[in-house]
């Protein structure tokens, strides 16, 4: 037979302790400017792709193919740093402030409300990574132009990519970790 102490309900919290908790949840809509900033941010992207393009665009007929390579890593580049914005708006926004209500749309991406915080992480580095080794290589192969690139800039975007790749490696193993000691 159950204890009949364990049974009973919980006493009532204090005003005071309602009113700061029911406070302290309430304040995460304060995190929703950010992400309007971020949507704002995406918007000026688009205007800076759509003119990157167009000037590369105009000039097309007259690119050698490592010119056209380069365009085309450039316009990746910016494509990647979008997406990389949309991931952060809406995980950051379904995860912290409100859950988004598309309804039934059809056109809902797959992983929007399934990306949690450790996922998020795992994305957000997976894409500077990708941003980094762009950048990279667009360096070398303005190099393999006759460039004059020094060997300054070349070790130092390769410390930093090296650095994001070394850095996305070990928060994977972080979150392996933690899910080994989460089944414990």
């Amino acid at each position: 037979m159950s204890d009949p102490a364990a049974r009973k309900p919980a006493p009532p919290k204090p005003a005071l302790e309602r009113w700061l908790e029911d406070g302290l949840f309430r304040s995460r809509w304060l995190m929703a400017p950010f992400y309007v900033g971020l949507v704002i941010a995406l918007a000026g992207l688009v205007v800076v792709f759509a003119n990157e393009a167009w000037h590369e665009f105009v000039h097309l007929t007259s690119m050698s193919p490592e010119e056209a390579i380069l365009m085309v890593l450039s316009l990746i580049d910016l494509s990647l740093a979008g997406n990389l914005l949309l991931i952060v708006i809406f995980s950051g926004y379904e995860n912290f402030v409100s859950k988004i209500d598309t309804g039934d749309d059809e056109d809902r991406p797959g992983w929007m409300g399934t990306v949690d915080f450790s996922g998020l992480k795992m994305k957000l580095i997976a894409s500077i990574v990708a941003i980094s080794a762009i950048a990279l290589l667009k360096a070398f192969m303005k190099l393999a132009e006759g460039a004059d690139i020094s060997d300054r800039t070349l070790m130092w975007l390769v410390i930093i990519h090296v650095t994001f790749v070394v850095s996305g490696v070990f928060l994977a193993l972080m979150d392996w970790l933690s899910g080994l000691t989460d089944k414990h």
